[in-house]
């Protein structure tokens, strides 16, 4: 009854209910989007242009929620919007102009999501032709159009179509709930979920075997949530200071420092470098060598596959780990602001002792998502449909429980602001204190 009397406070509130509709439209009108065919494309005439959620192209496809196998206007998505914030992302850690845009607070923010819309249209300008060269490829007799008017048309259609859910992805971020980037891909990963599903109980006879795959995915979901919410917290004091006649500081507050600080990234990153060898294959069909690694590469499911790829995400955590976190600018910030750790002093201990609990840290956290990593090939390896298996872990797995966590600690803030009790009043939510 709580939980039912938590969701009516939500709908109590008239801000909190507006930004939740806001958002449902906001959805629909996306979901809506992705139905709706390219110019110059008979869409009767399509056949598929993804192969299965394991390989690159459909991989792409559930993000953008299928929209990508039915030539929809939001073909690409938020995806090239996606690819430009990482690349922005690493340029802050080797170039010295965007590390100074992020040191100037609002402005420089401001500057970078400029650059990265201007990185989005770019990438999308390269993405949609390739797109539609792929479509010729693929489905040649669904074309009604010249090739070159295809191409053009497809450069213009896409890019405005990236371009939209972009700014639908601002609209959420600003007037509705969440971050509306992520609630986006979300909200496309889940499309797939139900036909997924229905998929595995169709193909299994028994029901008891369906009703064990949902326990162990609800078991896989609640480790999931342990992993995205752990944190290591460090004490820091803060010395006390006098200004006028108030004294301020003598107080301790923590440092969180999450286990696995790097999120998705380690995975996104390890699959592009496993798509390589099927990507380089399409170039060279006649190549035995490079045939073999493709086949190889398309095998998700195999035991060196998966190794490989296991090992490719534990140094991809630790390498985006390090360009996320700067041990030495939160010494630099914590002595600017007075505070100190007790029994290390500021400086350089500080960065080294911060440095040594990021790395152990980090490295059960980087096994731990490495094995996240490869549970749909386990599930699949069990007898587990390769849709349904997806659900299981990787990229798709984080990215809901993430999004969905984040989203629920914002609706948690209004409600506790507005002294209802939040969801989770035995085991909160993280983020909510005492």
């Amino acid at each position: 009854m709580s939980l039912i009397q938590n969701f009516q406070n939500i709908f109590k509130i008239e801000e909190l209910r507006k930004r939740i509709f806001y958002v449902i439209g906001i959805l629909l009108i996306y979901r809506l989007g992705t139905y709706i065919t390219m110019p110059g494309v008979d869409a009767s005439q399509l056949t598929a242009t993804t192969g299965a959620a394991t390989d690159l192209l459909g991989l792409f496809d559930l993000f953008v929620g299928g929209a990508f196998a039915r030539a929809g206007v939001f073909a690409l998505g938020i995806m090239p919007y996606i690819t430009a914030a990482i690349i922005i992302q690493l340029m802050g850690a080797v170039v010295p102009y965007f590390q100074k845009l992020q040191r100037e607070g609002e402005e420089g923010r401001r500057k970078i999501n400029q650059l990265t819309r201007y990185g989005t249209v770019l990438i999308t300008l390269v993405q949609s032709i390739g797109f539609s060269i792929n479509l010729m490829n693929t489905s040649p007799e669904a074309i009604v159009v010249s090739n070159t008017a295809f191409i053009i048309t497809g450069m213009i259609v896409l890019t405005a179509g990236t371009v939209f859910v972009m700014w639908l992805g601002e609209r959420i971020t600003e007037r509705g709930i969440g971050n509306g980037i992520s609630l986006l891909i979300m909200i496309g990963i889940i499309a797939a979920l139900p036909t997924s599903l229905l998929n595995e109980i169709q193909t299994k006879d028994n029901i008891i075997i369906v009703l064990f795959e949902l326990g162990v995915l609800v078991l896989v979901v609640s480790s999931v949530v342990l992993l995205t919410q752990g944190q290591r917290r460090i004490p820091v004091q803060y010395a006390k200071r006098v200004v006028g006649r108030k004294v301020y500081g003598g107080t301790t507050q923590y440092l969180p420092l999450r286990v696995n600080a790097a999120g998705v990234m380690p995975i996104i990153f390890a699959q592009s470098i496993m798509f390589i060898p099927s990507t380089v294959g399409t170039f060279f069909p006649g190549n035995e060598t490079v045939q073999m690694l493709t086949a190889w590469s398309s095998d998700f499911t195999g035991v060196a596959y998966s190794i490989i790829f296991a090992i490719i995400v534990v140094f991809f955590t630790f390498f985006y780990t390090a360009i996320v976190i700067n041990p030495k600018q939160m010494a630099d910030t914590m002595k600017q602001q007075g505070g100190f750790i007790p029994g290390v002093r500021p400086g350089k201990q500080t960065v080294e002792f911060i440095d040594n609990i990021l790395s152990r840290i980090t490295l059960p956290g980087s096994i731990f998502i490495a094995i996240v990593a490869i549970l749909p090939a386990v599930a699949a390896n069990f007898g587990v449909t390769p849709g349904f298996a997806m659900f299981y872990g990787g990229t798709s797995l984080l990215i809901i429980v993430s999004v969905s966590l984040d989203t629920l600690q914002q609706i948690e803030s209004h409600l506790m602001m507005r002294h209802y009790d939040g969801f989770m009043k035995t085991g909160r939510i993280r983020g909510r204190r005492r």
